[in-house]
């Protein structure tokens, strides 16, 4: 994939949309990650072409954004994120889904990644706050998302249903405040 098709970059890794070409890697990497997945992800794994295009029908409507992180050196994807139920007017705001696979994760990739996604939606997307919401025994997530400066905000019972019940969450939160950006956003 060529850099100019990115829409940030890193020194590893680099974000860009997803897009139907990505159907069979991305398919591969659930699959390949589906065990790992399975305890922390609602809904059925995207497996099947159908799924997926489906899933890409999402990023159509402007409450939804989907992007992947790839590495920089061959393209690869190593994760994905999406910024969900985005409300504008006076919240500016959006709902963090994201994921690593089995392959690349614990290299620091998602830190790189998910970190771009939020300078590009605080930036390009014109978003003033993003929210994580996380089960508390998924310890790798609530790591990733405090290494990038999210503050813990509450607790959800019951929040969502995956793997076979409902489960409770922690609420995580920053703000472009929380970032610094703000500053640079004003004076530019």
């Amino acid at each position: 994939m060529s850099s100019a098709t990115y829409l940030a970059q890193g020194p590893r890794v680099a974000i860009r949309r997803i897009s139907l070409q990505d159907y069979e890697e991305y398919t591969a990497l659930v699959r390949e990650s589906a065990e790992m997945h399975r305890p922390w992800m609602p809904g059925r794994p995207i497996t099947t072409r159908e799924a997926f295009e489906s899933y890409l029908t999402r990023f159509e409507q402007p409450l939804h954004e989907g992007f992947v992180i790839c590495l920089r050196d061959t393209g690869a994807i190593a994760g994905r994120v999406n910024v969900n139920n985005i409300v504008r007017g006076t919240n500016q705001s959006g709902t963090l889904g994201y994921a690593a696979y089995a392959s690349t994760t614990g290299r620091g990739y998602m830190t790189e990644g998910l970190g771009l996604i939020i300078q590009f939606a605080f930036g390009e997307l014109g978003l003033h706050r993003l929210e994580a919401n996380i089960q508390p025994a998924n310890t790798p997530s609530l790591n990733l998302v405090k290494r990038l400066g999210f503050q813990r905000e509450g607790y959800s019972a019951n929040f969502q249903f995956i793997d076979g019940a409902w489960r409770d969450h922690e609420r995580w939160a920053i703000t472009i405040e929380m970032t610094g950006a703000v500053a640079s956003r004003q004076t530019s």
